[in-house]
């Protein structure tokens, strides 16, 4: 394989993210009661950018929030030099909610291990859903998501990067070796 394969571009990130809302919509029966979270770096964007096209869609603007799973990792000790906290934004009740959370790669179920506990400090939603643009496989808890933008089998000496305009200037998906 060469250095980089581009798996999806910014065309075919854009159909997929539109229909991963379209699925969000069916999976919780419209937009009563419903919350996005997105985790933090490029979750957070796709999240927002979901709830555009649920603004687009249905005419409703759903909260967003932004979380910072940092301080919940199971690897924080050992990894703490790597430890670089950002900002949660939950401005919202998550009690009795329909919560969808939001990321860009799925791939051990650590993060979103995480991120299900970060969301239980704000209290207790009546469910989580996941939705991811990526899921690359190689679990190491049982964890699956709800939402699958695209599904993409890997080995373990490749990763998924996925790129946001927001944050690289760019919306591309490409599979790497690692070096």
């Amino acid at each position: 394989m060469s250095k980089e394969k581009v798996i999806m571009d910014e065309k075919l990130m854009e159909r997929t993210i539109k229909r991963m809302t379209h699925e969000i919509l069916e999976a919780t029966k419209g937009t009563d009661d419903l919350l996005l979270i997105g985790i933090r770096t490029r979750g957070d964007h796709i999240a927002k950018r979901i709830a555009r096209y649920i603004k687009e869609f249905e005419g409703v603007e759903v909260p967003v929030g932004l979380l910072d799973i940092t301080l919940y990792r199971d690897d924080l000790i050992t990894n703490v030099t790597n430890a670089y906290l950002k900002e949660t934004e939950i401005p919202f009740p998550v009690t009795d909610k329909k919560v969808v959370l939001i990321d860009d790669v799925l791939y051990t179920g650590r993060t979103v291990r995480a991120a299900i506990e970060g969301i239980l400090d704000f209290g207790r939603p009546r469910y989580i859903k996941l939705a991811v643009l990526v899921d690359r496989g190689h679990r190491e808890l049982p964890i699956r998501a709800d939402i699958v933008g695209k599904n993409i089998p890997t080995s373990k000496d490749e990763m998924v990067q996925v790129y946001v305009a927001e944050e690289d200037g760019k919306d591309m998906v490409v599979l790497k070796k690692k070096n």
